[in-house]
């Protein structure tokens, strides 16, 4: 029999480094000299073992010289739930002031070791969206306006979420509510039109999807304020664009009006630019007022006169959600917050 020798090449391609194993609790423990139970403890901030600062220092400073990072789902197995408190996304862009209540909550909520995660749900409601929320297995829920029901917080409940809070203007049954005022912010601004004089009153409804309900209820708010009163108030629905609201202003003498709410500052700004393109006087031929004390507002010339909103602080509500998923079976709360009042500025 014979045998062939065959010489193989060698191959010009680099190799590959091998893998890195994953840096895991025990390795972080022998690096920084303590038990493992010392570890899990320093890392998931429990309270109920002191340790102390020194400690803690070596224990974070290996970790961070590993690479180490506490597995989630083994971290939510131990305690018996998650960490993770959900948060739908708005289904319009949320405007400067909720964003910022936005920001001071995920701080807030991060403080107490809670991980905020925002969820992309456009197209879904009550039951359906429920149900996509529960698959992540939150320990929490926050949802803004009327996207879920008393069947959606059930569903909610049932795969484990302790709190589920709500942020509209009617509470929902088995959840905590925050009740958020919208008409209050109309009647406050129709109040005050009125005491500077002003009987034809417009009222901007933007026209973008998500706004209706909001939009509604600070419309009726304006009309409640000015109900039995000599004044009239016109509907005024609005796409925001400059090209709708010089439309709008290209007619504004013909509607007879002497004075408009807006909605909000950022409708304020751009109905103010269009009819002062127009040649309407302001506060003289029209008193403009928005909603939300916008830092732009006091930049304009005139000065724009706003509705100040007081929400909710993002530290009382963490605080709301961390009691909830400490205490699931206490009995829902329920909060009225936004309060309003009147910022006089030069526009009105």
């Amino acid at each position: 029999m014979r045998y062939v020798m065959v010489q193989i090449p060698k191959s010009t391609t680099p190799a590959l480094p091998a893998p890195r194993s994953v840096p895991t609790s025990a390795d972080v423990a022998r690096l920084a000299g303590v038990s493992r139970a010392t570890v899990s403890y320093v890392l998931n901030n429990t309270s109920a073992v002191r340790i102390s600062e020194p400690t803690r220092r070596r224990v974070h400073q290996a970790a961070k010289e590993l690479g180490y990072v506490p597995h989630a789902a083994a971290r939510s197995l131990r305690a018996g739930h998650s960490r993770m408190v959900l948060m739908p996304a708005p289904a319009v862009q949320a405007g400067p002031l909720y964003s910022q209540f936005l920001n001071d909550l995920q701080w807030a909520l991060g403080r107490l070791d809670y991980t905020v995660v925002q969820y992309g749900s456009v197209g879904l409601c009550d039951d359906e969206a429920a149900r996509a929320w529960a698959e992540l297995r939150p320990v929490a829920v926050l949802v803004p306006g009327v996207e879920l029901g008393p069947a959606g917080v059930a569903v909610l409940k049932r795969s484990g979420a302790r709190a589920v809070v709500t942020l509209g203007s009617e509470p929902v049954e088995g959840a905590h509510a925050l009740l958020m005022d919208h008409e209050g912010v109309g009647r406050v601004a129709g109040a005050h039109l009125h005491a500077r004089g002003r009987r034809r009153v417009g009222v901007v409804v933007p026209e973008e999807p998500g706004l209706e309900s909001l939009s509604r209820l600070r419309l009726a708010g304006v009309r409640d304020a000015l109900a039995g009163t000599d004044a009239v108030v016109t509907e005024l629905p609005l796409a925001y664009e400059e090209e709708a609201a010089a439309r709008l202003a290209a007619r504004w003498r013909e509607l007879g009006l002497d004075a408009v709410f807006t909605y909000n500052d950022e409708y304020g700004m751009l109905l103010m630019r269009a009819l002062q393109d127009e040649g309407v006087r302001i506060p003289q031929e029209t008193a403009v007022i928005g909603a939300d004390d916008l830092m732009l507002g006091r930049l304009l010339r005139p000065r724009l006169s706003t509705v100040h909103i007081e929400l909710p602080s993002g530290r009382d509500l963490a605080e709301l959600v961390d009691r909830a998923v400490r205490e699931p079976g206490a009995a829902p709360e329920t909060h009225q917050v936004l309060g309003s009042s009147v910022v006089h500025r030069e526009s009105s």
